[in-house]
């Protein structure tokens, strides 16, 4: 089932490229590069039991969006983040090696057909995954794993005012889990033994963003995306399991990012992201980052 889901996001890329082009409207482009840093350390003959630490985080957040033509409109929402932590051993107070606690690729593309309508038909394409997947010590997977999300429907904006928006979209989706596994042959070597395993689902989605300016230095970003799987392609796999339906359960990720700009390229950030995976864990899965420092506006 890959191969479809490849060519159709590479037919849809090189059409939103060739027809913006073509297109003399300017494009609205936002980008966020941010840097936080927190970092300590003690000499050899430090006593007390302390232990140094250098924590980093980088991220860069966009949206890139053009109205193509007076009938179409093009979107691109883009969050990368990466970030580890680094610490000194107790006794020795030497460092170790780096941990990593902050990793994310969200990328999604959405085109909209402005039709002025109740409604707007649209097509969305997204992509999420890992910079590193570091489960496994010796063996080091890149960009593990993958989810591909295609979907159409229909959408509305709710709310618009200047840099405030409130939008919602609501169609059927499909998605492929792509995995690459380790091998028997790996699991105490560095040398990398992987079998690539993937599974499909489909099924109804839907998505809300809203962005509002609080106050002249304040912003707040979310997405509250709602996922129900109508199909499975590994159903049969748990058959006669206390997870035999555990794949029917809707699938929750919701999001909230505040940021509030202090000068104007020191700010503080807020994250939190609830996940909500009945096939992964029963409970939900909750993450809280807060962090100060350096961003940059670069658009």
């Amino acid at each position: 089932m890959r191969k479809p889901l490849y060519s159709i996001a590479v037919t849809l890329a090189v059409m939103l490229a060739i027809v913006s082009l073509a297109s003399a409207d300017p494009w609205k482009n936002s980008l966020d590069l941010g840097l936080n840093l927190t970092q300590n350390s003690y000499s050899n003959n430090w006593t007390g039991g302390e232990a140094g630490s250098i924590a980093w985080v980088s991220l860069a957040n966009g949206i890139f969006e053009k109205q193509v033509s007076p009938k179409f409109n093009f979107k691109n929402t883009s969050k990368l983040q990466f970030g580890q932590t680094h610490t000194q051993d107790e006794a020795t107070k030497d460092w170790k090696k780096p941990i990593k606690s902050t990793d994310k690729i969200d990328i999604e593309n959405v085109g909209r057909l402005t039709l002025q309508a109740w409604v707007d038909p649209y097509v969305a394409f997204r992509i999420e995954s890992q910079f590193l997947d570091a489960s496994h010590e010796p063996v080091k997977r890149l960009f593990n794993p993958i989810l591909l999300t295609e979907s159409a429907g229909i959408a509305k904006t709710i709310f618009a005012r200047e840099k405030d928006l409130v939008s919602t979209r609501l169609g059927f989706s499909f998605r492929e889990n792509i995995m690459r596994l380790i091998g028997p042959a790996a699991i105490d070597t560095i040398n990398e033994n992987l079998t690539t395993e993937s599974s499909t689902d489909g099924g109804f989605e839907s998505v809300t963003d809203a962005q509002y300016r609080l106050a002249d230095n304040i912003s707040y970003i979310g997405k509250l995306t709602l996922f129900k799987a109508l199909f499975f392609s590994k159903a049969d796999d748990f058959k006669g399991t206390p997870a035999e339906d555990y794949w029917k359960a809707v699938d929750v990720n919701l999001e909230n990012g505040l940021s509030v700009a202090i000068s104007k390229y020191i700010s503080l950030n807020l994250y939190t992201q609830l996940l909500y995976d009945k096939q992964v864990d029963l409970a939900g899965r909750f993450k809280e980052t807060f962090a100060l420092g350096v961003t940059y506006k670069m658009l």
